[in-house]
């Protein structure tokens, strides 16, 4: 195909994404069945993982569940199956490699490589706001985030390339949620988040195959800002929204302020 027709695809394909965007705001999205699915979660003793595997569990998902808190991860897997659901339960330290391949030969390595044959499944990466916009103090937080929406960008891109469009992913970006992880932190334009109401909009995504997952969804239009403004605005709307937290790593018992 010569260049001048490679463009006229692009065109084309331009045209009919906003064509079918503009469809998708009147037309609900299917929803798809999770119901007996194999599902992994990590970080599931707790927080958004526990309240999502809970959510998968009344879907009667089949659960994974990695935690490195035994007792809560031990809670997390009997509730699960009180729902309904079968759920497995395993100690795993996230930040120590060998255990990480030590849970995988008993779980992960037993599903992925049949996901790749079957081009079937989800995968979901759990970032924040953080990964596409930044706050003053938090800057190795901020990395990470940022290096989780990268992989998950980068992962998509590589699925596509293979062919693999059955499996979909998906990217948690919220805001602040009120989960003790950063100390009393408020934003003077948007609200602290109740896990809750970050675990619902991340079902409603995975169940309509949302690429990126902002919650509160107008984020986004944040990031178009920060894409098209001039750098001091930028700054004065950083200033505007007054981003404060008690404490971040290295910055013990100060009050941050952005």
């Amino acid at each position: 195909m010569n260049l001048f027709m490679e463009f006229l695809l692009l065109l084309l394909i331009i045209i009919y994404s906003y064509i079918e965007a503009f469809v998708k705001l009147f037309i609900p999205v299917k929803r798809k069945s999770v119901s007996g699915e194999l599902v992994l979660i990590t970080g599931a003793g707790h927080g958004i993982g526990r309240l999502t595997a809970y959510e998968f569990a009344n879907r009667q998902s089949r659960l994974v569940l990695w935690d490195i808190n035994k007792h809560g991860i031990e809670e997390t897997a009997a509730e699960c199956r009180r729902l309904g659901a079968a759920a497995h339960a395993f100690v795993v330290d996230c930040s120590k490699r060998e255990e990480i391949y030590s849970a995988a030969e008993k779980t992960t390595k037993a599903f992925l490589p049949a996901m790749m044959k079957n081009n079937h499944g989800h995968i979901v990466t759990v970032a924040s706001v953080a990964g596409h916009l930044v706050a003053s103090f938090m800057v190795t937080y901020c990395s990470s985030k940022f290096a989780a929406v990268g992989f998950h960008k980068a992962l998509t891109q590589e699925l596509s390339a293979l062919g693999k469009d059955g499996i979909k992913t998906s990217c948690l970006c919220p805001v602040f949620i009120n989960t003790g992880f950063v100390k009393n932190p408020s934003i003077r334009l948007m609200k602290v988040l109740e896990p809750e109401k970050v675990v619902n909009k991340l079902l409603e995504g995975i169940l309509t195959n949302q690429k990126i997952i902002f919650v509160p969804s107008f984020l986004k239009i944040c990031l178009i800002m920060e894409n098209i403004l001039p750098e001091r605005v930028m700054a004065a709307v950083y200033k505007l929204q007054n981003t404060q937290f008690d404490a971040v790593v290295g910055y013990k018992n100060r009050v941050i302020s952005d």
